[in-house]
């Protein structure tokens, strides 16, 4: 199969991070609900997909035992790149309207490196997808953008605030997402010899735990805190209708 389009959905998931730096800029007053309601969004499709295709498809190729292996083995590896690398400082999108000094500059630059970390299994998930299916990595890719936007004002917030400068912002942000297509590159030509069915389901099932560890560490918890707790959950619930469309009408 081509690789273009695989690489084209995880460039465009990364670079939405710059797109989140974008916002901040154009909209200095975002509402944080809106926000929230966005990663309610991802979250309701990176589960739904999770727990209703990824998980059982790769229990019905590769066995019961050794998908959820793979499964909790996904988990796993991202709860060690948070335990270095924590992903806290998500909640702080608002921190453009703080009186903040330049100390924030050092945050920004910590919050980059440890999108950059998330984002590199991110980019393996996205292109690995799209590499075997395309509509479900259209759908994989559409979730992560989703989620990207909120983390690239995560990393640009605090950097403007401290330096006063939107290049630098951009900057910090871009490079955080960028490593999201090298990992699905690096993932291409490391597993490309290895290619097979049993492979791709394995690969799915350690995806569908990378992808709940995100969702429930990562996005839940920040979303929740939302003012009007209806958002979030309104949010979910479309994402997860949104996936359940998908894979009744794109690849079935």
């Amino acid at each position: 199969m081509d690789l273009y389009l695989p690489f084209v959905l995880s460039l465009i998931a990364g670079l939405s991070t710059t797109a989140g730096a974008g916002f901040l800029f154009l909209y200095r007053n975002i509402s944080k609900n809106v926000l929230h309601f966005f990663l309610g969004l991802s979250a309701g499709v990176m589960l739904y997909l999770s727990f209703i295709e990824l998980l059982p498809e790769s229990i019905h190729h590769i066995g019961f035992a050794f998908g959820n292996l793979l499964f909790f083995s996904g988990i796993s590896f991202m709860a060690i790149i948070d335990r270095f690398f924590p992903h806290y400082l998500l909640g702080k999108i608002n921190c453009i309207k703080e009186n903040c000094n330049r100390r924030l500059y050092s945050t920004g630059i910590m919050v980059a490196i440890g999108l950059a970390l998330h984002n590199f299994p991110e980019g393996i998930t996205v292109f690995m997808g799209s590499y075997v299916n395309t509509e479900f990595g259209i759908v994989l890719a559409l979730a992560i953008t989703l989620h990207n936007i909120p983390e690239g004002i995560a990393i640009a917030a605090p950097i403007f605030a401290a330096t006063g400068s939107k290049v630098k912002a951009f900057t910090y942000s871009f490079l955080a997402g960028i490593v999201e297509p090298v990992g699905g590159l690096f993932a291409y030509f490391i597993l490309r010899p290895y290619l097979s069915t049993e492979l791709l389901y394995a690969v799915f099932a350690s995806v569908a735990g990378i992808m709940v560890y995100i969702s429930f560490d990562e996005l839940l918890p920040v979303c929740l805190k939302c003012d009007l707790k209806h958002i979030p959950i309104a949010g979910i619930t479309l994402g997860m209708i949104i996936a359940s469309l998908s894979i009744l009408f794109l690849y079935r």
